[in-house]
């Protein structure tokens, strides 16, 4: 198999999920990873234990900016070099999750008549994916209604491929608190902005420490690295012993497990892994996200009263008042539990991964 894409975590994880599914079903199968030189999976596809080349390939600024002179000689290149890492691996199919390196690598593959399936995480796809979708033959999709977009035929809906470890939260809350040095027997919410942070988000949580503090709760808090020192300083200055702010968190499933409510971002890993831990959650969605697909990623949710929605803009007056009046709430809990558990879509990695071996037996 080839598996190709990359560009963030919400690609990456998703394709050593799939790889991983593929390898538990059958530890023969040989896998080869295209990423595009430069991008994290560079990096992380390796330490997953996976072998992988890069292609020389980026994205198209929709705004003028001189690299994108060179964008289609790279894209000539990365798809001459992808003909030539297919003809020497000689894959049986073509797997790909959404990025710059997937473009050329399925084109070029399914041109080669091998073939194709695509795994599109979002309720609005990427580009890369739309332009795929003609020529491959399974699209794996994580949302209802994808036939506005694809080939209603060729549609199989699978949810996202989650990171496992995250997931697994039961019996944990006590093990938790003690991890975070907290109590069980208290309200706790829980920020998470990406391993970078969340900037609006990030300043709504400091501008408001002191509400948050008085209201009696619990704040876990992973602010991302760029913000750390300065979130540091404003709880040290608050002194109170029930903030908890980290650069990254180590472990979600204890995060998760801690989490009477959670503020977060839409990525559609973050909203999967939200729907199966079935915790309430209030999302802010990244307004600069392609095609703004995190509003439509949270839209989903909202339609059936399974999230609430705070626009970028209103993070700093609407977030954490939004925030405390769920924690004080236990019956909206529950029912924005309920609701966005039965949109949990589970082992998804085996179930695209069964669907990929299809395709060689067919």
């Amino acid at each position: 198999m080839i598996i190709s894409g990359g560009g963030t975590g919400g690609h990456i994880f998703p394709a050593i999920a799939i790889a991983n599914a593929l390898r538990s079903i059958d530890p023969g199968i040989e896998i080869l990873f295209v990423g595009a030189e430069g991008r994290m999976e560079m990096e992380k596809v390796p330490a997953a234990g996976y072998k992988i080349e890069g292609l020389n390939i980026t994205g198209f600024q929709r705004s003028f900016k001189l690299s994108n002179l060179a964008f289609p000689f790279r894209v000539i290149a990365s798809l001459m070099k992808a003909g030539r890492i297919i003809s020497g691996f000689n894959p049986q199919v073509a797997i790909g999750v959404g990025g710059y390196a997937s473009g050329p690598l399925l084109y070029m593959a399914t041109r080669k008549g091998v073939p194709g399936l695509i795994q599109e995480q979002n309720s609005y796809p990427g580009i890369t994916n739309k332009l795929l979708a003609s020529r491959v033959r399974k699209i794996c999709v994580a949302y209802d209604n994808m036939d506005k977009f694809f080939p209603a035929s060729k549609i199989i809906l699978t949810g996202n491929p989650v990171r496992e470890e995250m997931i697994k939260i039961e019996g944990k809350k006590t093990e938790a608190a003690a991890f975070f040095g907290v109590k069980t027997d208290i309200p706790t919410l829980l920020v998470v902005g990406g391993s970078q942070g969340a900037r609006s988000i990030n300043h709504a949580i400091a501008g408001n420490l002191d509400a948050i503090h008085k209201a009696g709760v619990q704040l876990i808090w992973q602010c991302g690295k760029p913000f750390h020192e300065q979130a540091q300083k404003a709880v040290a200055a608050l002194g109170s012993d029930r903030i908890k702010v980290y650069d990254f968190i180590t472990r979600m499933d204890y995060a998760y497990a801690m989490a009477d409510v959670i503020l977060s971002r839409a990525g559609a890993s973050t909203v999967s892994e939200l729907c199966i831990i079935g915790k309430p959650a209030i999302l802010v969605p990244l307004p600069t996200a392609a095609e703004d697909h995190q509003t439509k990623n949270c839209q989903a949710l909202v339609e059936k009263n399974a999230a609430i929605l705070i626009k970028d803009q209103e993070a700093m007056t609407s977030l954490v008042p939004e925030a405390l009046r769920l924690l004080n709430s236990t019956e909206e809990r529950q029912t924005l539990s309920n609701n966005i558990s039965k949109l949990a879509l589970r082992d998804s990695a085996k179930v695209i991964a069964e669907q990929v071996l299809g395709l060689i037996k067919n």
